[in-house]
This record gives C-alpha cells, structure tokens and sequence, in this order.
C-alpha cells in the first residue's frame, strides 16, 4: 500500500524548526560575554568584507544578497540554512577533542520527548509504513570499555519520501521517533525501517540559493541519533548507509567515513550491528 503525503511548504517547515529551536536552544544565549560577542562579529564582517574586496561585489550583487537574506528570514528558513551550510564546521570544531565515536551535524529536525521503547523495541510507525525493514543491534561503552548500563539512544529519520514528522503535514506526531534505554550490558536492539535519501526544501530562499548557485539540495539517506549517558558527553551523530550515490556530496556536508554502516541482508530486510563509545564529560 502506499501512502500519500501533501508536499510540505519551505515556509511552514521552516517555521516548525524555528519555533523547536526558540523552545529548545535558546536557554543561556544571553550570558555570551560582551567580548566574546565583539570578537566573532568582528571576525565574521572583516571576512565579509574580505570576500566583497577580493570578488569585487557590485551594487547588484549586493542588493540581491539583501533580498535574499530578508526572505530567509520571511520563509523562517535560518535554522536550515545555518544546520546546511555552517553547523558542519561548528560540529567539527567543538568535537575535535573525542577519542570515543564520531559524531556529526543534528539539523533542525530533532524533537526532544520521543516515546521509550525500553533496550529492545520497535519505533512508533504507521500500519503500512513503507520502506525495507531493519533491525539495528548495537552496544554504548565508555571510552575504557565499561558498558554503559541504562544509555539513552534517541532516534529519529525521514521516511521513505523524505519527510519528517512534527516538520511536514499528515504523519503521525511521533512517526519513526523514538528512545531507547540500554540494559545492563550497554546492549539495544532497534526495529524501524530503512530511510530514503531526500532533498532538503527547495521552494523556498534555501531553494533560491542552491538554483542560482548550479548547486543540487540532496542528503543522503540517514539515521539520526542522540547518545547520552551520566557523566560522559552528548553524542549527537547522523549515520549513512553505503552505495547512496549523495555521500560524496552530500549538501550538508555530514558524511564522515567512521559513520557509515554495513547493513547485511536478513529476511525480508537487513540488518545492521553498530555501537557507541562515548567520552567522558
């Protein structure tokens, strides 16, 4: 059976993510330090100012540049274009330092609250719920190799025609979002379906962005997970599957080697072994 979504809207999307962000990431902005403020708005305009030196900005261009700049913010779309083509760096930046898994961009599409599933379960999903079945084992250690008993894996991913739900008309509230608890070993097993790789939404200014530039708004297909145990840092990751013709160019530039998984055939489905070793804070 297939199931028919109405298409989303950039703007309605966009002002989904934005309205999670302000409920979710705003707490502590204001405590930056003046200094600190001052420092990275100086960085950040004298490399604007670099860059119209250096490409010889014309008042066209610049004008176009305003335009554009006022309908990101019309459309809400600034938490996809900052999650697309700037937490990448950030990402990198503030995790240099781990010596336990990888990890990589969130998005915008994370939602705190997922149902719990206990160490084995399967994500709240429709009946007819398209997409090839797939059984995800795994374990969370800390970076000694002690289990991490009572680790909390949250997941969430697109289905099968690239759509989120919260983010996009007629899915379920929580439809393939869930978490899960490790047992006493560090051990989980997750049961969802494959996710399909997906363009990111193109009728709005991001949209305008990618045409002008020649450049495509693909992401590969991708899981998403949140790791967390007491007393060891936040793993916040995306994971790939191999062959998807977008890993090498993906637009949000998330995929790392270290993410990929090696899905093996089982049933009518597949099945993936893949664990955790998180730093501790």
């Amino acid at each position: 059976m297939t199931t028919t979504h109405h298409e989303p809207t950039a703007a309605a999307s966009g002002a989904s993510a934005t309205e999670r962000f302000k409920t979710d990431k705003t707490t502590g902005v204001a405590d930056t330090p003046k200094e600190r403020v001052s420092q990275l708005a100086r960085s950040v305009l004298e490399a604007v100012h670099a860059t119209i030196r250096e490409q010889k900005v014309t008042y066209a261009e610049y004008n176009a540049l305003k335009s554009w700049l006022i309908s990101v913010g019309e459309d809400g779309e600034w938490p996809l274009f900052l999650d697309v083509w700037v937490e990448h760096v950030v990402e990198e930046v503030a995790t240099g330092h781990r010596r336990g898994n990888k990890g990589t961009i969130e998005g915008p599409y994370y939602v705190p609250g997922a149902p719990e599933q206990g160490a084995t379960g399967t994500v709240p999903m429709r009946a007819d719920e398209p997409g090839t079945p797939l059984v995800w084992t795994g374990a969370v250690t800390s970076t000694d190799g002690t289990p991490l008993a009572g680790a909390k894996v949250e997941l969430w991913h697109a289905d099968a025609e690239g759509l989120y739900s919260q983010f996009a008309p007629d899915l379920p509230e929580w439809n393939l979002r869930a978490s899960f608890t490790a047992d006493d070993s560090g051990r989980f097993e997750i049961h969802t379906v494959r996710p399909a790789p997906y363009q990111i939404p193109t009728d709005g200014a991001c949209g305008k962005l990618i045409a002008a530039a020649g450049w495509h708004a693909w992401r590969p297909a991708h899981l998403h997970v949140k790791v967390s145990a007491p007393g060891h840092e936040l793993l916040t990751a995306q994971l790939y599957f191999p062959g998807d013709v977008h890993n090498t160019d993906d637009i949000a530039s998330a995929v790392k080697p270290e993410l990929m998984l090696d899905p093996k055939p089982a049933g009518d489905g597949e099945t993936i072994d893949y664990g955790f070793v998180l730093d501790r804070a």
